[in-house]
């Protein structure tokens, strides 16, 4: 005969098998949605200046300073799956010693429930735009992105780039102060 212990286990493996079909289901209602959804991007003022380097050999690098705006709705995004949106703005560019660069310079986390509407003006930059190098200076091609990361109850991560980008350059001269 069964004893108590096994009968016990036999239930709790059978829940939990029940469990994760239920989730999976729950899972597979919200698998194929799009969280694709337009962004606008612009740029105010772009200035560059030569700075120290914090490392070792105390080096002169590029910091680069950047107001930009950011106009986007996410609400259709959310639905009873999503939990938050881990959103970051990123700086992509190239120089002659390295093909592409990428650089996080904002981000933000807006949780469920919470204004998914964005109308930014005249934002600065939440991080460094640091280039290990000269390459800020002059180069007449970085493109902003707004992707994110929809954080789900149950389900995959999708990493998520938004429907435009906003292309600038910076200034062929350094500045002698930050704005």
């Amino acid at each position: 005969m069964n004893t108590f212990l096994s009968r016990l286990n036999t239930i709790f493996a059978f829940t939990l098998s029940v469990m994760a079909a239920l989730t999976f289901c729950c899972f597979l209602t919200t698998a194929f949605n799009s969280h694709k959804t337009s962004v606008y991007l612009g740029t105010g003022k772009a200035i560059v200046k030569n700075v120290p380097d914090y490392s070792a050999n105390r080096e002169k690098s590029d910091l680069g300073f950047v107001v930009f705006d950011m106009t986007t709705d996410l609400t259709k995004i959310f639905n009873w799956n999503v939990k938050q949106l881990f959103l970051y703005l990123t700086a992509e560019y190239e120089t002659p010693e390295h093909k592409l660069n990428q650089v996080v310079i904002w981000d933000k986390i807006i949780r469920r429930g919470e204004n998914s509407m964005l109308d930014y003006r005249s934002i600065n930059t939440k991080y460094y735009f640091w280039d290990y190098g000269n390459g800020l200076r002059g180069n007449k091609n970085i493109t902003l992105t707004l992707s994110w990361n929809v954080i789900p109850n149950a389900g995959t991560l999708p990493k998520v780039m938004g429907d435009g980008s906003h292309k600038f350059k910076f200034p062929d001269e350094y500045s002698p102060n930050r704005f």
